[in-house]
């Protein structure tokens, strides 16, 4: 009995071992097969036969943002700056009238006097700069963070823009300093009515928001009476504003 045991406890181990060499020719077969197919699959993708189909990358179409601001088939002298590329003469005049060379930008269709379609065609303006321009030309930033009504007048930074149909040269974005002239809504007639029928009350103190002066003159009866005249006249020549530094409508 003991050496029957024995048996069995030594073919156990060999046993174990032939089930393992089994088992690994088993997967290898199996990996054989599986990659077979993708290898095939591999060459078929890399191949440079001129028979094999491929795919191409579309070509972008996508159209310009300065398109929108082009008219279609409109008269080419009139188009917007962003819409034509020009060749600017710095040499010319100042103040003087001066021609210069253009071309559209792509995707912009324009025509000429006659209807007909161009490319290539001229401008006429005058020699100047974009920060020289008049006033009514251009559009600027308005602040209402600077004192209107002070002495001396306050500036403030504005950023400026060109409109669309005027043509000059350099940046049509410039900054520049201007005059704070902004206004919050109150009106120089109504103060000066308060001022008049109840400025012993401190009513034009009051509407115009300087409610500290307000109070003084409302416990003192307008100063007796010099008080409201002395408002009454300096509302009336515009050197006492609203208390935001605003001007009047």
């Amino acid at each position: 009995a003991g050496l029957r045991a024995l048996h069995c406890f030594c073919g156990l181990p060999l046993f174990l071992a032939q089930l393992f060499v089994l088992s690994g020719r088993a997967a290898a077969l199996m990996t054989t097969k599986h990659s077979q197919p993708q290898s095939t699959f591999a060459k078929s993708l890399t191949s440079t036969s001129p028979n094999t189909p491929y795919f191409k990358v579309a070509e972008s179409t996508e159209i310009p943002s300065y398109v929108t601001k082009c008219p279609s088939n409109g008269l080419c002298s009139r188009l917007p700056p962003d819409c034509m590329t020009c060749n600017t003469n710095y040499s010319c005049i100042y103040g003087k009238p001066a021609t210069f060379d253009c071309k559209v930008k792509p995707h912009v269709h324009c025509v000429d006097e006659h209807k007909h379609e161009q490319e290539n065609f001229t401008i006429n303006m005058t020699c100047q700069f974009c920060w020289q321009l008049a006033t009514t030309d251009y559009v600027c930033t308005n602040s209402t963070n600077c004192m209107t009504v002070s002495c001396p007048r306050q500036r403030y930074n504005a950023t400026c823009t060109v409109r669309d149909h005027i043509h000059c040269l350099g940046n049509r974005v410039f900054p520049k300093m201007l005059y704070c002239n902004w206004t919050g809504g109150y009106k120089w007639s109504t103060a000066l009515a308060l001022s008049i029928t109840l400025g012993g009350f401190g009513a034009d103190r009051f509407y115009l928001g300087q409610w500290r002066e307000g109070l003084g003159k409302l416990f003192s009866f307008g100063g007796l009476g010099i008080w409201t005249l002395i408002d009454v006249l300096l509302i009336g020549v515009g050197y006492v504003g609203p208390a935001d530094g605003s001007l009047y409508i």
